[in-house]
C-alpha cells in the first residue's frame, strides 16, 4: 500500500514537472562595465508568461560567467524562484541546440554524407569484382574447353565487366552531384551562421512564477572574466610654448562569445574582488625542528557551494513602450567619476565591441595639460638631446600607467610610457629626440694624463661638453654628467673643474641648466683626478 502511494506521488510530481512550460528568449546586451580584467554585463529582454510557474531559458549570454554574481530584475509581482547557468544546455537539459532552419540544413548535410558513404562502399565492391574477374581469365585448366563453353565464358565476362564498369561510372557521377550539393549546403550553413551577431553556448535558466498571464520585462546582469581593457595615450605638442594635448584612450578586448552591439560602455580602473576581506594576522609560534610554525586563520570547508541569486523583484521595469532610447551625438562626452578606490569612465556614445578577441580602440577624454618644456642630455650614455614636458598637479587628470604615442609638430616621433605612480611633484613625459639640438662629449687630451707617485697611480680625466641650439627659437637645456664615487679607502676622487655645475654630493652627478639662444652654442668642462695603488686595477 505504501509503495502504491509513493508511486502515485511520484507520478503526480512527474506530471506537474512535465506540465511546467519552457520558454526560450534572447536578451540583448545593453551595458558593459569593463574592469582591467573582467566585465559586468547587463542584458535586457522580455518574455510572455502564462499564469503559474515557468522555465525561461535566456540565450545569448556569455560562454563563461560567475554564477554567484547573477542578478535578475523583474516586475514586483513576479517571483524569481531560481537562476542557473550552463554552457552545455543540450546535454544537461535536452534543449534545442539551434534554430529550425539551421537544423534542417545540418540534417540534409548529414543525409548526404551517409549517401556518399554508401556509394563509396558500393563502388569499392564493384571495383573489387572487376579485379576478381581480371584475375580469373584462365579457362578449363590444362584440359581445355569446347568452343561453345568458351563463347559462353567470354560473353559472361564481357557483359559482367562492362556492367560493373558502367555502374562505377554512374556511381562516380552521382558522387560528384552529391558532393556539389553538400558543398552548397555547407556554404549556405556558413552564410546563415555568419548572419547577425555571434551566438554563444551560454544560457541562464530562470524559474519564474507569475500570478497572471502577462508580458514580463526583465534585466539580467553577471560578471564574466572574458574581457579586459588597458589604457594608452596620445601626446600632441605643437610648440614648446603651448600646452600639451593628451588624448586618453583604451584598448578593449572581449571573448565572451557574444558581440556587444550599441552598448553603454563603462571602463573602470579596478578589478572585481571575489575574496573581498582584509588580511588578519594570527600568532606566529616559533618552535624547534627547523620549521617555523604558522597558525592559519580558520577557513570554511571547501565543498559544493552555490551562492544566492540576488533578485531585485521590487524594482519593477517599465513597459517597453514607456522606454525612450536617446541617441548620442558628436557633442556627447565621456563622464569621469572618481571613487574611493577606482576611476571610472562612462561613455555616452554607444559602442560596438566584437567578441573576436581583437583590441578595439576607444577614445575616452582629451585634456590640455599646462607643461614646462625642457631639453635633456646626458652625453656620457646617450648622444641625443630629448624634449621633455614636465606637468605639475598631474593627479587631477586621473592618469593610469600605460604606453603613449608621441606626436610633435604633427609628426609621429615614437612611443613613451606614462607612469603616474610616483612620489614626485611633477611627472616627466619624454616627447622624443630633437635632431636640431646637438651635444658632444670630447676628451681634452692635453688635460688628461697619468703618473706614478710613491706606490700610487694618479690619473686625470678632462672632458668638454659642447651643446648647440640649431633651432629658430631659444631653448632651455638641462645637461648632466658625472664623476665616480669611491667605495674604497685607498681610492680617492678629486673634482678639479665643473664649470659651476650643481653637484649632488652623494651621486657626484653634475647638472647644468642653461638657456640657449637660437643658433647659440656653449661648452662646459668636467675634470677630475683619481689616486689609487699602482698594483691594483680599478673599474
Amino acid at each position: 500500500m505504501k509503495k502504491n502511494i509513493l508511486l502515485a506521488a511520484l507520478v503526480l510530481s512527474s506530471v506537474g514537472a512535465f506540465a511546467q512550460q519552457r520558454f526560450f528568449t534572447t536578451a540583448k546586451v545593453t551595458e558593459a562595465t569593463v574592469y582591467n580584467r573582467g566585465v559586468m554585463l547587463t542584458h535586457a529582454g522580455a518574455v510572455a508568461l502564462p499564469k503559474g510557474t515557468s522555465e525561461v531559458v535566456i540565450k545569448n549570454v556569455a560562454n563563461s560567467l560567475s554564477e554567484e554574481t547573477i542578478r535578475v530584475m523583474v516586475p514586483k509581482d513576479v517571483v524569481v524562484l531560481s537562476a542557473q547557468f550552463t554552457n552545455r544546455y543540450v546535454s544537461e537539459y535536452g534543449g534545442d541546440k539551434e534554430a529550425p532552419a539551421l537544423r534542417r540544413v545540418r540534417d540534409s548535410i548529414t543525409l548526404l554524407s551517409e549517401q556518399l558513404e554508401k556509394l563509396s562502399n558500393q563502388r569499392e565492391s564493384e571495383r573489387q569484382a572487376v579485379t576478381l574477374l581480371d584475375k580469373n581469365q584462365q579457362i578449363g585448366g590444362n584440359t581445355g574447353v569446347s568452343q561453345e563453353q568458351l563463347a559462353k565464358v567470354v560473353d559472361y565476362y564481357t557483359h559482367k565487366r562492362t556492367a560493373l564498369l558502367n555502374s562505377i561510372n554512374a556511381i562516380d557521377k552521382r558522387q560528384k552531384q552529391l558532393r556539389e550539393t553538400k558543398k552548397q549546403l555547407e556554404s549556405r550553413l556558413t552564410s546563415e551562421e555568419d548572419k547577425g551577431d555571434r551566438t554563444s553556448q551560454g544560457k541562464v535558466i530562470l524559474m519564474l512564477s507569475s500570478p497572471i498571464a502577462q508580458r514580463v520585462d526583465f534585466k539580467l546582469s553577471y560578471l564574466s572574466m572574458a574581457a579586459s581593457w588597458t589604457p594608452f595615450y596620445e601626446l600632441r605638442a605643437t610648440k614648446v610654448s603651448d600646452p600639451l594635448q593628451l588624448l586618453y584612450k583604451a584598448d578593449v578586448t572581449q571573448q565572451t562569445g557574444i558581440d556587444w552591439r550599441g552598448v553603454k560602455l563603462s571602463l573602470t580602473s579596478g578589478n572585481p574582488n571575489k575574496s573581498n576581506s582584509f588580511p588578519v594576522l594570527n600568532a606566529w609560534f616559533l618552535g624547534y625542528g627547523g620549521n617555523d610554525v604558522y597558525v592559519m586563520e580558520n577557513r570554511a570547508p571547501m565543498g559544493s557551494y552555490r551562492a544566492r541569486v540576488a533578485v531585485e523583484a521590487d524594482m519593477a521595469i517599465k513597459e517597453s513602450k514607456e522606454v525612450e532610447l536617446a541617441e548620442s551625438s558628436v557633442g556627447d562626452y565621456t563622464e569621469l567619476s572618481e571613487g574611493t578606490l577606482n576611476v571610472q569612465f562612462d561613455i555616452s556614445l554607444p559602442y560596438d565591441i566584437l567578441g573576436n578577441g581583437k583590441p578595439h580602440s576607444v577614445s575616452l577624454q582629451e585634456a590640455s595639460l599646462p607643461a614646462t618644456y625642457k631639453y635633456y642630455a646626458a652625453p656620457r650614455i646617450d648622444g641625443q638631446v630629448y624634449l621633455v614636458a614636465s606637468v605639475k598637479d598631474y593627479a587631477q587628470y586621473n592618469l593610469l600607467p600605460g604606453d603613449a604615442n608621441v606626436v610633435f609638430e604633427n609628426t609621429y616621433v615614437g612611443r613613451t610610457y606614462i607612469d603616474p605612480q610616483q612620489t614626485g611633484e611633477e611627472i616627466h613625459l619624454t616627447l622624443g629626440a630633437d635632431k636640431k639640438v646637438s651635444v658632444k662629449r670630447e676628451v681634452v687630451q692635453d688635460k688628461s694624463q697619468s703618473k706614478f707617485l710613491s706606490g700610487y697611480k694618479e690619473q686625470t680625466f678632462t672632458y668638454d661638453l659642447k651643446v648647440r641650439n640649431n633651432k629658430k627659437e631659444p631653448i632651455t637645456l638641462v645637461l648632466k654628467d658625472q664623476y665616480p664615487v669611491s667605495t674604497e679607502k685607498d681610492i680617492t676622487v678629486e673634482l678639479l673643474e665643473s664649470s659651476k655645475a650643481t653637484i649632488d654630493p652623494e651621486t657626484h652627478i653634475l647638472t647644468w641648466e642653461v638657456t640657449l639662444a637660437a643658433g647659440a652654442s656653449k661648452t662646459y668642462r668636467l675634470s677630475y683626478k683619481l689616486k689609487y695603488p699602482k698594483d691594483k686595477n680599478i673599474q
